[in-house]
Protein backbone atom coordinates (compact mmCIF):
# COMPACT_ATOMS: atom_id res chain seq x y z
CA UNK A 1 0.00 0.00 0.00
CA UNK A 2 1.49 3.20 -0.85
CA UNK A 3 2.07 5.93 2.01
CA UNK A 4 2.75 9.62 1.77
CA UNK A 5 4.37 11.08 4.91
CA UNK A 6 3.62 14.47 5.35
CA UNK A 7 6.17 15.97 8.17
CA UNK A 8 6.50 18.83 10.23
CA UNK A 9 3.52 21.26 9.65
CA UNK A 10 0.64 22.60 11.07
CA UNK A 11 -2.52 20.81 10.20
CA UNK A 12 -5.42 23.80 10.20
CA UNK A 13 -9.05 22.56 10.56
CA UNK A 14 -12.34 24.55 10.97
CA UNK A 15 -12.23 23.27 15.03
CA UNK A 16 -8.16 24.74 15.49
CA UNK A 17 -4.57 24.20 14.82
CA UNK A 18 -2.00 22.26 15.79
CA UNK A 19 1.99 21.17 14.96
CA UNK A 20 1.54 17.69 13.37
CA UNK A 21 2.62 15.09 10.50
CA UNK A 22 -0.25 13.43 8.40
CA UNK A 23 0.23 9.81 7.01
CA UNK A 24 -1.68 8.96 4.07
CA UNK A 25 -2.08 5.55 2.99
CA UNK A 26 -3.58 4.83 -0.51
CA UNK A 27 -6.25 7.79 -0.89
CA UNK A 28 -7.41 8.67 2.43
CA UNK A 29 -5.63 9.67 5.86
CA UNK A 30 -4.56 6.96 7.87
CA UNK A 31 -3.15 9.27 11.07
CA UNK A 32 -2.71 12.48 12.23
CA UNK A 33 -0.65 13.17 15.09
CA UNK A 34 3.23 14.28 16.38
CA UNK A 35 6.39 12.31 15.66
CA UNK A 36 4.58 9.82 13.60
CA UNK A 37 6.48 7.05 11.67
CA UNK A 38 6.26 5.11 8.95
CA UNK A 39 9.29 3.46 7.42
CA UNK A 40 8.25 2.82 4.04
CA UNK A 41 6.25 6.19 3.69
CA UNK A 42 7.51 8.65 1.16
CA UNK A 43 8.47 11.73 3.59
CA UNK A 44 7.08 15.30 2.40
CA UNK A 45 8.97 17.74 4.42
CA UNK A 46 6.61 20.54 5.42
CA UNK A 47 8.35 22.45 8.08
CA UNK A 48 6.83 26.33 8.35
CA UNK A 49 3.81 25.35 5.90
CA UNK A 50 0.57 25.17 6.84
CA UNK A 51 -1.72 21.87 5.86
CA UNK A 52 -5.46 22.29 5.07
CA UNK A 53 -8.14 20.30 3.58
CA UNK A 54 -8.83 20.48 0.15
CA UNK A 55 -11.26 23.56 -0.76
CA UNK A 56 -15.24 22.73 -1.53
CA UNK A 57 -16.77 25.02 -4.12
CA UNK A 58 -20.08 24.41 -4.11
CA UNK A 59 -21.00 26.79 -6.79
CA UNK A 60 -19.54 26.23 -10.35
CA UNK A 61 -20.67 26.48 -13.73
CA UNK A 62 -18.86 24.80 -16.59
CA UNK A 63 -19.17 24.19 -20.15
CA UNK A 64 -22.54 26.31 -19.71
CA UNK A 65 -24.61 27.21 -22.33
CA UNK A 66 -25.61 31.19 -22.78
CA UNK A 67 -26.10 33.87 -24.87
CA UNK A 68 -24.90 32.05 -28.00
CA UNK A 69 -21.38 31.04 -26.45
CA UNK A 70 -20.51 28.43 -23.94
CA UNK A 71 -18.27 29.21 -20.52
CA UNK A 72 -14.61 29.17 -21.53
CA UNK A 73 -14.24 26.30 -18.79
CA UNK A 74 -15.11 22.75 -19.33
CA UNK A 75 -15.17 20.27 -16.73
CA UNK A 76 -11.25 19.78 -17.48
CA UNK A 77 -9.88 23.29 -17.33
CA UNK A 78 -12.16 24.78 -14.96
CA UNK A 79 -10.89 21.33 -12.25
CA UNK A 80 -7.40 22.39 -12.73
CA UNK A 81 -7.57 26.33 -12.26
CA UNK A 82 -9.14 25.03 -9.31
CA UNK A 83 -6.63 22.40 -7.93
CA UNK A 84 -3.77 25.12 -8.50
CA UNK A 85 -6.06 27.49 -6.48
CA UNK A 86 -6.40 24.67 -3.32
CA UNK A 87 -9.65 23.50 -4.56
CA UNK A 88 -9.71 19.61 -5.33
CA UNK A 89 -14.18 19.51 -4.96
CA UNK A 90 -16.29 21.57 -7.33
CA UNK A 91 -20.15 21.08 -7.36
CA UNK A 92 -21.75 21.95 -10.46
CA UNK A 93 -25.44 22.87 -11.92
CA UNK A 94 -27.24 20.19 -14.20
CA UNK A 95 -29.76 22.46 -16.35
CA UNK A 96 -32.94 20.46 -16.48
CA UNK A 97 -33.67 19.49 -20.47
CA UNK A 98 -36.51 21.42 -22.25
CA UNK A 99 -37.71 17.93 -22.85
CA UNK A 100 -37.41 14.56 -21.09
CA UNK A 101 -36.48 13.50 -17.62
CA UNK A 102 -34.44 15.28 -14.89
CA UNK A 103 -32.48 11.87 -15.27
CA UNK A 104 -31.76 12.73 -19.03
CA UNK A 105 -30.55 15.74 -17.58
CA UNK A 106 -28.21 14.20 -15.50
CA UNK A 107 -26.93 11.99 -17.87
CA UNK A 108 -26.45 14.55 -20.10
CA UNK A 109 -24.13 16.22 -17.62
CA UNK A 110 -22.53 13.06 -16.85
CA UNK A 111 -21.40 12.68 -20.54
CA UNK A 112 -20.01 16.30 -20.68
CA UNK A 113 -18.16 16.00 -16.82
CA UNK A 114 -16.75 12.83 -16.62
CA UNK A 115 -14.33 11.58 -18.88
CA UNK A 116 -12.89 15.24 -18.07
CA UNK A 117 -12.82 15.63 -14.55
CA UNK A 118 -9.77 16.09 -12.80
CA UNK A 119 -11.15 17.15 -9.22
CA UNK A 120 -13.88 15.43 -7.58
CA UNK A 121 -17.45 16.67 -8.33
CA UNK A 122 -21.10 16.55 -7.34
CA UNK A 123 -24.20 17.72 -9.34
CA UNK A 124 -27.16 20.59 -7.88
CA UNK A 125 -30.27 19.89 -10.33
CA UNK A 126 -32.07 23.30 -11.53
CA UNK A 127 -35.77 23.30 -11.79
CA UNK A 128 -37.14 25.76 -13.71
CA UNK A 129 -40.32 23.82 -15.42
CA UNK A 130 -42.81 21.96 -13.13
CA UNK A 131 -45.19 19.37 -14.00
CA UNK A 132 -46.34 16.11 -11.73
CA UNK A 133 -43.93 14.31 -13.07
CA UNK A 134 -41.23 16.53 -12.11
CA UNK A 135 -42.28 16.32 -8.72
CA UNK A 136 -42.83 12.84 -8.67
CA UNK A 137 -38.83 12.56 -10.17
CA UNK A 138 -37.49 14.72 -7.84
CA UNK A 139 -36.94 12.13 -4.94
CA UNK A 140 -35.37 9.76 -7.45
CA UNK A 141 -32.16 11.98 -7.52
CA UNK A 142 -31.40 11.49 -4.35
CA UNK A 143 -30.62 7.90 -5.60
CA UNK A 144 -28.46 9.27 -8.00
CA UNK A 145 -26.39 11.08 -5.40
CA UNK A 146 -28.08 14.20 -6.06
CA UNK A 147 -29.72 15.73 -3.21
CA UNK A 148 -29.96 19.75 -3.98
CA UNK A 149 -32.35 21.47 -6.15
CA UNK A 150 -31.94 24.61 -7.61
CA UNK A 151 -34.93 27.48 -8.04
CA UNK A 152 -35.45 30.96 -9.67
CA UNK A 153 -37.15 33.91 -8.91
CA UNK A 154 -35.60 35.97 -11.70
CA UNK A 155 -35.01 35.18 -15.27
CA UNK A 156 -38.86 35.19 -16.52
CA UNK A 157 -39.79 32.84 -19.24
CA UNK A 158 -36.93 31.18 -19.10
CA UNK A 159 -36.09 29.74 -15.25
CA UNK A 160 -37.97 31.53 -12.94
CA UNK A 161 -40.98 29.41 -10.99
CA UNK A 162 -43.93 30.93 -9.72
CA UNK A 163 -43.47 30.94 -5.67
CA UNK A 164 -46.37 28.13 -5.29
CA UNK A 165 -43.94 25.98 -7.89
CA UNK A 166 -41.14 26.63 -5.75
CA UNK A 167 -43.41 25.96 -2.72
CA UNK A 168 -43.85 22.48 -4.36
CA UNK A 169 -40.43 21.87 -4.92
CA UNK A 170 -39.07 23.04 -1.59
CA UNK A 171 -41.97 20.54 0.34
CA UNK A 172 -41.34 17.42 -1.83
CA UNK A 173 -37.38 17.69 -1.45
CA UNK A 174 -37.44 18.97 2.41
CA UNK A 175 -39.30 15.74 2.99
CA UNK A 176 -36.61 13.37 1.21
CA UNK A 177 -34.00 14.95 3.01
CA UNK A 178 -32.71 17.29 0.13
CA UNK A 179 -31.57 21.27 -0.03
CA UNK A 180 -32.94 23.55 -2.22
CA UNK A 181 -30.45 26.60 -3.41
CA UNK A 182 -32.22 29.53 -4.49
CA UNK A 183 -31.30 32.63 -6.81
CA UNK A 184 -33.68 35.29 -5.27
CA UNK A 185 -34.12 38.32 -7.45
CA UNK A 186 -37.57 40.20 -8.82
CA UNK A 187 -37.94 38.73 -11.85
CA UNK A 188 -40.72 40.91 -13.13
CA UNK A 189 -39.02 44.49 -11.43
CA UNK A 190 -35.79 43.41 -13.60
CA UNK A 191 -38.47 42.88 -16.90
CA UNK A 192 -39.96 46.25 -16.47
CA UNK A 193 -36.65 48.34 -15.89
CA UNK A 194 -34.26 46.49 -18.97
CA UNK A 195 -36.77 47.35 -21.34
CA UNK A 196 -37.65 51.04 -19.84
CA UNK A 197 -33.77 51.32 -19.92
CA UNK A 198 -33.41 50.00 -24.02
CA UNK A 199 -36.13 52.49 -24.79
CA UNK A 200 -34.50 55.39 -22.88
CA UNK A 201 -30.85 54.50 -24.60
CA UNK A 202 -29.15 53.34 -21.78
CA UNK A 203 -27.16 49.72 -22.53
CA UNK A 204 -23.31 50.19 -20.92
CA UNK A 205 -22.70 47.83 -18.66
CA UNK A 206 -23.59 49.79 -15.77
CA UNK A 207 -27.24 49.55 -16.26
CA UNK A 208 -26.73 45.80 -16.16
CA UNK A 209 -27.05 46.76 -12.16
CA UNK A 210 -29.42 49.37 -12.36
CA UNK A 211 -31.88 47.24 -13.82
CA UNK A 212 -31.55 44.69 -11.10
CA UNK A 213 -32.11 46.67 -7.84
CA UNK A 214 -31.12 45.48 -4.38
CA UNK A 215 -34.04 45.53 -2.94
CA UNK A 216 -35.14 42.52 -5.38
CA UNK A 217 -32.92 40.54 -3.97
CA UNK A 218 -34.03 41.73 -0.32
CA UNK A 219 -37.50 41.04 -1.41
CA UNK A 220 -36.91 37.65 -3.21
CA UNK A 221 -34.80 36.35 -0.51
CA UNK A 222 -37.05 37.05 2.40
CA UNK A 223 -39.90 35.77 0.50
CA UNK A 224 -38.15 32.54 0.05
CA UNK A 225 -37.19 32.33 3.57
CA UNK A 226 -41.11 32.47 4.52
CA UNK A 227 -41.66 29.58 1.65
CA UNK A 228 -39.30 27.65 3.18
CA UNK A 229 -40.44 28.20 6.46
CA UNK A 230 -44.42 27.33 5.31
CA UNK A 231 -42.71 23.93 3.00
CA UNK A 232 -40.94 22.88 6.48
CA UNK A 233 -37.40 22.54 4.00
CA UNK A 234 -34.36 24.03 4.55
CA UNK A 235 -32.93 26.64 2.20
CA UNK A 236 -29.54 27.76 0.71
CA UNK A 237 -28.99 31.55 -0.42
CA UNK A 238 -26.54 31.32 -3.30
CA UNK A 239 -24.38 34.47 -4.08
CA UNK A 240 -25.39 36.86 -1.49
CA UNK A 241 -24.38 40.40 -2.53
CA UNK A 242 -26.16 42.98 -0.80
CA UNK A 243 -26.45 44.32 3.23
CA UNK A 244 -30.00 43.95 3.32
CA UNK A 245 -30.02 40.11 2.19
CA UNK A 246 -27.66 39.41 5.15
CA UNK A 247 -30.50 41.22 7.32
CA UNK A 248 -32.76 38.60 5.68
CA UNK A 249 -31.03 35.76 6.23
CA UNK A 250 -29.86 36.33 10.05
CA UNK A 251 -33.64 37.48 10.50
CA UNK A 252 -34.84 33.84 9.12
CA UNK A 253 -32.02 32.47 11.30
CA UNK A 254 -33.08 34.28 14.41
CA UNK A 255 -36.26 32.62 14.00
CA UNK A 256 -34.96 28.88 13.56
CA UNK A 257 -36.05 28.49 9.87
CA UNK A 258 -33.44 26.42 8.63
CA UNK A 259 -31.99 28.47 6.22
CA UNK A 260 -28.51 28.96 5.01
CA UNK A 261 -25.92 31.06 2.62
CA UNK A 262 -22.79 31.79 0.78
CA UNK A 263 -21.35 34.78 -0.80
CA UNK A 264 -18.40 34.82 -3.50
CA UNK A 265 -15.06 37.01 -3.75
CA UNK A 266 -16.01 39.85 -6.08
CA UNK A 267 -18.83 40.75 -4.00
CA UNK A 268 -16.25 41.71 -1.11
CA UNK A 269 -14.43 44.10 -2.97
CA UNK A 270 -16.22 45.19 -6.34
CA UNK A 271 -18.74 47.73 -6.79
CA UNK A 272 -21.07 48.99 -9.74
CA UNK A 273 -18.26 51.46 -10.11
CA UNK A 274 -16.30 48.69 -12.08
CA UNK A 275 -18.99 48.62 -14.42
CA UNK A 276 -18.26 52.23 -15.35
CA UNK A 277 -15.21 51.24 -16.36
CA UNK A 278 -14.08 50.93 -19.80
CA UNK A 279 -13.88 47.28 -19.67
CA UNK A 280 -16.49 46.62 -16.93
CA UNK A 281 -18.45 44.35 -19.05
CA UNK A 282 -15.66 41.54 -17.18
CA UNK A 283 -17.70 42.45 -14.16
CA UNK A 284 -21.24 41.87 -15.55
CA UNK A 285 -22.46 38.93 -13.00
CA UNK A 286 -25.98 37.94 -12.11
CA UNK A 287 -26.72 39.45 -9.42
CA UNK A 288 -24.59 42.16 -9.94
CA UNK A 289 -21.74 44.15 -7.79
CA UNK A 290 -23.16 46.57 -5.27
CA UNK A 291 -21.75 49.54 -3.57
CA UNK A 292 -18.96 49.90 -1.07
CA UNK A 293 -21.39 49.58 2.03
CA UNK A 294 -22.25 46.14 0.61
CA UNK A 295 -18.69 44.72 0.41
CA UNK A 296 -18.38 45.80 4.85
CA UNK A 297 -21.26 44.29 5.40
CA UNK A 298 -21.01 40.90 3.95
CA UNK A 299 -16.89 40.75 5.46
CA UNK A 300 -19.14 41.45 8.91
CA UNK A 301 -21.46 37.96 7.84
CA UNK A 302 -18.33 36.29 7.37
CA UNK A 303 -16.26 36.83 10.16
CA UNK A 304 -20.00 37.13 12.82
CA UNK A 305 -20.49 33.46 10.97
CA UNK A 306 -24.03 34.79 9.77
CA UNK A 307 -23.21 33.36 6.19
CA UNK A 308 -21.75 29.81 6.27
CA UNK A 309 -19.74 29.69 3.06
CA UNK A 310 -17.42 31.64 0.57
CA UNK A 311 -18.38 29.83 -3.13
CA UNK A 312 -17.43 31.43 -6.59
CA UNK A 313 -20.30 31.16 -8.75
CA UNK A 314 -16.96 30.41 -11.34
CA UNK A 315 -18.86 31.18 -14.94
CA UNK A 316 -16.21 32.76 -17.24
CA UNK A 317 -16.18 33.72 -20.27
CA UNK A 318 -13.58 35.80 -22.72
CA UNK A 319 -13.41 39.37 -22.34
CA UNK A 320 -12.61 39.59 -26.31
CA UNK A 321 -13.70 36.38 -27.52
CA UNK A 322 -12.57 37.23 -30.94
CA UNK A 323 -8.50 37.59 -29.72
CA UNK A 324 -6.85 34.13 -29.13
CA UNK A 325 -5.13 33.34 -26.19
CA UNK A 326 -2.62 30.84 -25.83
CA UNK A 327 -3.78 27.79 -23.49
CA UNK A 328 -1.64 24.51 -23.31
CA UNK A 329 0.60 26.11 -26.06
CA UNK A 330 -2.57 26.03 -28.70
CA UNK A 331 -4.24 29.52 -29.79
CA UNK A 332 -8.05 29.48 -28.59
CA UNK A 333 -10.57 31.84 -28.73
CA UNK A 334 -14.43 31.36 -27.78
CA UNK A 335 -16.85 34.42 -28.37
CA UNK A 336 -17.88 36.25 -24.78
CA UNK A 337 -18.54 39.37 -23.49
CA UNK A 338 -18.05 41.30 -26.97
CA UNK A 339 -21.16 39.99 -28.05
CA UNK A 340 -23.05 42.69 -25.58
CA UNK A 341 -20.65 45.84 -26.77
CA UNK A 342 -23.72 48.27 -27.00
CA UNK A 343 -25.78 46.08 -25.38
CA UNK A 344 -25.79 44.71 -21.78
CA UNK A 345 -28.29 42.63 -21.91
CA UNK A 346 -26.55 40.52 -24.62
CA UNK A 347 -23.31 40.58 -22.27
CA UNK A 348 -22.85 36.94 -21.27
CA UNK A 349 -23.02 37.07 -17.17
CA UNK A 350 -20.42 35.62 -15.32
CA UNK A 351 -17.39 35.91 -13.75
CA UNK A 352 -14.08 33.58 -13.58
CA UNK A 353 -13.17 32.30 -9.59
CA UNK A 354 -12.93 28.86 -9.05
CA UNK A 355 -8.82 29.48 -8.73
CA UNK A 356 -9.35 32.53 -7.09
CA UNK A 357 -10.82 31.85 -4.37
CA UNK A 358 -8.81 30.76 -1.46
CA UNK A 359 -5.52 32.57 -2.38
CA UNK A 360 -7.53 35.84 -2.50
CA UNK A 361 -9.93 34.98 0.66
CA UNK A 362 -6.27 34.28 2.63
CA UNK A 363 -4.79 37.33 1.74
CA UNK A 364 -8.03 39.75 2.63
CA UNK A 365 -9.20 37.67 5.34
CA UNK A 366 -6.58 35.73 7.50
CA UNK A 367 -3.63 38.14 6.60
CA UNK A 368 -5.50 41.38 6.93
CA UNK A 369 -7.25 40.30 10.27
CA UNK A 370 -11.21 39.75 9.17
CA UNK A 371 -11.08 36.09 9.54
CA UNK A 372 -8.51 33.38 11.39
CA UNK A 373 -7.34 30.53 9.64
CA UNK A 374 -10.24 28.30 11.28
CA UNK A 375 -12.30 30.53 9.74
CA UNK A 376 -11.12 30.71 5.86
CA UNK A 377 -11.12 26.67 6.32
CA UNK A 378 -14.86 26.31 7.42
CA UNK A 379 -15.63 28.83 4.75
CA UNK A 380 -13.96 27.40 1.99
CA UNK A 381 -14.14 23.56 2.89
CA UNK A 382 -15.73 22.26 6.26
CA UNK A 383 -18.87 23.99 6.04
CA UNK A 384 -19.75 23.50 2.53
CA UNK A 385 -18.75 19.72 2.71
CA UNK A 386 -21.27 19.73 5.63
CA UNK A 387 -23.51 21.41 4.26
CA UNK A 388 -23.88 19.46 1.28
CA UNK A 389 -23.56 15.62 2.55
CA UNK A 390 -19.96 15.14 1.93
CA UNK A 391 -18.50 15.21 5.45
CA UNK A 392 -16.14 14.20 6.83
CA UNK A 393 -15.19 12.29 3.82
CA UNK A 394 -14.34 16.03 2.26
CA UNK A 395 -13.85 19.00 4.21
CA UNK A 396 -11.89 16.78 7.46
CA UNK A 397 -7.99 16.23 7.94
CA UNK A 398 -9.08 13.06 9.67
CA UNK A 399 -8.46 9.58 10.21
CA UNK A 400 -11.36 7.85 7.05
CA UNK A 401 -11.12 11.55 5.17
CA UNK A 402 -10.46 11.57 2.08
CA UNK A 403 -6.80 12.88 1.62
CA UNK A 404 -7.10 16.03 -0.09
CA UNK A 405 -4.62 18.01 1.14
CA UNK A 406 -3.04 21.37 0.58
CA UNK A 407 0.33 22.56 1.65
CA UNK A 408 0.02 26.29 1.87
CA UNK A 409 2.93 28.65 1.92
CA UNK A 410 1.51 31.33 4.13
CA UNK A 411 5.02 33.52 3.26
CA UNK A 412 4.79 33.19 -0.27
CA UNK A 413 4.47 36.48 -1.91
CA UNK A 414 3.11 36.75 -5.54
CA UNK A 415 1.57 39.34 -8.09
CA UNK A 416 -1.27 37.56 -8.64
CA UNK A 417 -3.30 37.50 -12.75
CA UNK A 418 -4.14 35.29 -15.15
CA UNK A 419 -0.82 33.66 -15.92
CA UNK A 420 -1.51 32.14 -11.77
CA UNK A 421 -5.01 31.76 -11.84
CA UNK A 422 -5.03 28.93 -14.46
CA UNK A 423 -8.58 30.13 -16.10
CA UNK A 424 -9.24 29.06 -19.53
CA UNK A 425 -9.90 33.02 -20.11
CA UNK A 426 -8.22 36.16 -21.03
CA UNK A 427 -8.73 37.75 -17.78
CA UNK A 428 -8.87 38.15 -14.09
CA UNK A 429 -10.42 40.21 -11.81
CA UNK A 430 -7.38 40.49 -9.52
CA UNK A 431 -4.91 41.19 -12.38
CA UNK A 432 -1.56 43.19 -10.33
CA UNK A 433 -3.41 41.80 -6.26
CA UNK A 434 -0.13 41.39 -4.46
CA UNK A 435 -0.98 38.22 -2.55
CA UNK A 436 0.64 36.57 0.27
CA UNK A 437 0.01 32.94 1.16
CA UNK A 438 -0.39 30.27 -2.03
CA UNK A 439 -1.10 26.63 -2.35
CA UNK A 440 2.47 25.09 -2.77
CA UNK A 441 1.41 21.29 -3.19
CA UNK A 442 -2.18 19.84 -3.46
CA UNK A 443 -3.44 16.59 -3.30
CA UNK A 444 -6.34 14.56 -4.72
CA UNK A 445 -7.19 11.57 -2.81
CA UNK A 446 -3.39 11.08 -1.84
CA UNK A 447 -2.38 12.05 -5.57
CA UNK A 448 -0.18 14.56 -5.85
CA UNK A 449 -1.83 16.65 -8.68
CA UNK A 450 -0.49 20.45 -8.07
CA UNK A 451 3.34 20.86 -7.02
CA UNK A 452 4.22 24.52 -7.26
CA UNK A 453 3.89 25.22 -10.66
CA UNK A 454 3.52 21.99 -12.09
CA UNK A 455 0.26 20.53 -13.11
CA UNK A 456 0.47 16.88 -12.55
CA UNK A 457 -3.34 15.71 -12.93
CA UNK A 458 -5.11 14.86 -15.61
CA UNK A 459 -8.45 14.16 -17.18
CA UNK A 460 -10.98 11.78 -15.54
CA UNK A 461 -8.99 10.91 -12.63
CA UNK A 462 -11.83 13.08 -10.63
CA UNK A 463 -15.01 10.47 -9.44
CA UNK A 464 -18.36 12.03 -8.73
CA UNK A 465 -19.51 12.11 -5.68
CA UNK A 466 -22.77 10.44 -4.40
CA UNK A 467 -23.70 12.85 -1.52
CA UNK A 468 -26.25 11.66 1.21
CA UNK A 469 -29.29 13.64 2.13
CA UNK A 470 -30.31 15.05 5.42
CA UNK A 471 -27.25 16.58 5.77
CA UNK A 472 -27.10 19.36 8.50
CA UNK A 473 -28.24 22.36 8.66
CA UNK A 474 -25.36 24.75 10.06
Amino acid sequence: MAQILIRGGTVVTAEGSSRADVLIEDERVKQVGSALHASDAAVVEASGKLILPGGVDPHTHFDLPMFGTVSSDDHYTGHKAAAFGGTTTVMDFVPQPDTGTLRQGLQAWHAKADGKAAVDFGFHMNITRLAPETLDEIPRLVDEGVTTLKVFTAYNNRMRLPDGDIFQVMRVGGKHGMLTMLHAENGDVIEVLVAEALAAGNTSPEWHAHTRPAWGEVEAALRGIALAAQAQSPLYLVHMNVAGELDQLRFGRARGVPVMGETCPPYLFFTVDDLRREDGAKWICSPPMRTAEDNAALWGGLTDGSMQVVATDHCPFFFDGTRPILYDGRPLAIPGKELGRGDFTKIPNGVPGVGDRMPILWTTGVVQGRITASQFVALTSTNPAKIFGLYPRKGAIEPGSDADIVIWDPERRLTYGVAHAQHRTDYNLYEGWELRGFPEKVYLRGQLIVDGERWLGRAGMGTFLHRQPFAPIL
